[in-house]
């Protein structure tokens, strides 16, 4: 394998979520990285899942899209800006049709690709693709990734896409240590740091989050739950700092199996029995923090980028599963606040990352005021410490540079092996 020049394919969920402006983010940055390095890079989206209709269709109960044209505008957009335009394959699962490249140059690619990075797990069958000689999964949910695993039951599938695979990165940088069993490699989110350049900042303290993502994991006796039983634990904070905290919410939450009012503190908690009907947003504006419709502030990759660059800083808790299971995960969209020299006040998982300056991290209440205060008595310091940190660790060049060393390392061993 020359690793100067390879054939590259690309998964992600770009089109599928068409107004989840960080979530293109995600993929993209993989996808034309790894072109900026001089590869021959294709985007692919098999992924199984079928398009969000995010206003219910015709009969307002519909949320599945029927006809793929509106995603599949917002994917060539995405990636003609970087390049990718002609550059990408979609598979649309209600009827299996495939859209982009013709069939002949798909075919072609896959059967001459040298590498398939599979981000977050998202290929249906990667036994399809076995012809490429290394199949890489990039585990960016650490801990949700390692449990199901190991359960008997429902992951089945899972665990058999995952062993398609021969090379195996996460986003847990303790992960190698709590899962001897497989050989992780441990890899941070690439970002493209001429994309965050610095603007002028606001006044807030904003995130971008959905309250639930899916239902929790239970394991061992313990619950791995999901971003609303850690923010019940600091639901109060606006209280504590006169500071603004504003967080972009994604709409969708699952009343059945949210937090509990037993893991709230007790006026929230009261609230909540006087009025039960509340939703994340009214609960979360009820107690002082300001709410914004993800949606629409943060719908489309370029407001995605505006609305971090505007933020002074970001504040953040992380999944229940990751503060309890500590992997040492950093979420990519930090990252990207970072990259736009913007300091993070976010939830400690067990992350090596250097703390103190452009990252200040909190497990208590009382820890997140504290930091809060330190990034306003010497903000200009903790701005710059945060764009270094990004260009240290978080660099796209140098973090797909490595991943392709290490994946093609892994080969020459495997055919000197062999041999």
């Amino acid at each position: 394998m020359n690793a100067s020049r390879l054939r590259i394919i690309v998964t992600g969920l770009i089109a599928q979520h068409p107004t989840l402006g960080g979530v293109a983010w995600d993929y993209l940055q993989y996808a034309a990285g790894l072109a900026r390095l001089g590869h021959d890079v294709f985007y692919f989206e098999d992924s199984g899942e079928w398009p969000y209709s995010i206003d219910g269709g015709p009969t307002g109960d519909d949320w599945v899209r029927r006809d793929p044209s509106e995603n599949l505008v917002h994917l060539q957009a995405v990636l003609s800006r970087h390049g990718l335009g002609e550059k990408w394959a979609y598979r649309f699962p209600l009827d299996s049709r495939w859209f982009g490249l013709t069939n002949l140059k798909r075919r072609e690619v896959i059967a001459s690709a040298d590498l398939l990075v599979n981000v977050s797990g998202t290929l249906e069958h990667p036994q399809q693709y076995r012809t490429i000689p290394h199949l890489i999964y990039i585990d960016s949910d650490p801990v949700f990734t390692q449990i199901k695993l190991q359960l008997k039951e429902n992951h089945t599938a899972f665990r058999e896409r995952f062993e398609e695979h021969d090379v195996f990165f996460t986003f847990g940088e303790r992960i190698p240590q709590l899962d001897p069993v497989r050989s992780w490699h441990v890899t941070r989110q690439p970002i493209l740091l001429d994309q965050w350049r610095d603007g002028l900042h606001g006044q807030l303290y904003t995130t971008v989050m959905s309250w639930t993502s899916y239902k929790p994991l239970h394991f061992k006796g313990q619950e791995y739950g999901q971003k609303d039983v850690e923010f019940g634990r600091f639901i109060e904070l606006p209280s504590k700092t006169s500071n603004t905290l504003e967080v972009a919410l994604g709409g969708a939450h699952h009343a059945d199996w949210e937090v509990s009012q037993a893991q709230l503190p007790e006026p929230t908690a009261a609230l909540l029995r006087q009025n039960p009907r509340l939703t994340p947003a009214e609960l979360l504006s009820r107690n002082g923090w300001r709410v914004v419709d993800a949606l629409h502030r943060c719908g489309t990759p370029d407001a995605y980028r505006k609305y971090i660059i505007s933020s002074k800083a970001e504040w953040s808790v992380a999944k229940n599963g990751y503060v309890r299971g500590r992997p040492g995960w950093f979420s990519c969209r930090s990252a990207c606040y970072l990259a736009a020299g913007r300091p993070v006040v976010v939830q400690d998982t067990g992350f090596a990352l250097p703390t103190g300056e452009g990252i200040l991290k909190f497990s208590t209440l009382e820890e997140a005021v504290d930091a809060i205060r330190g990034v306003e008595g010497f903000y200009p310091r903790h701005a710059r410490a945060a764009r270094s940190l990004a260009e240290e660790y978080f660099d796209s060049e140098k973090v797909l540079r490595e991943l392709i060393e290490v994946a093609t390392q892994r080969q020459k061993e495997t055919t000197g092996a062999m041999a």
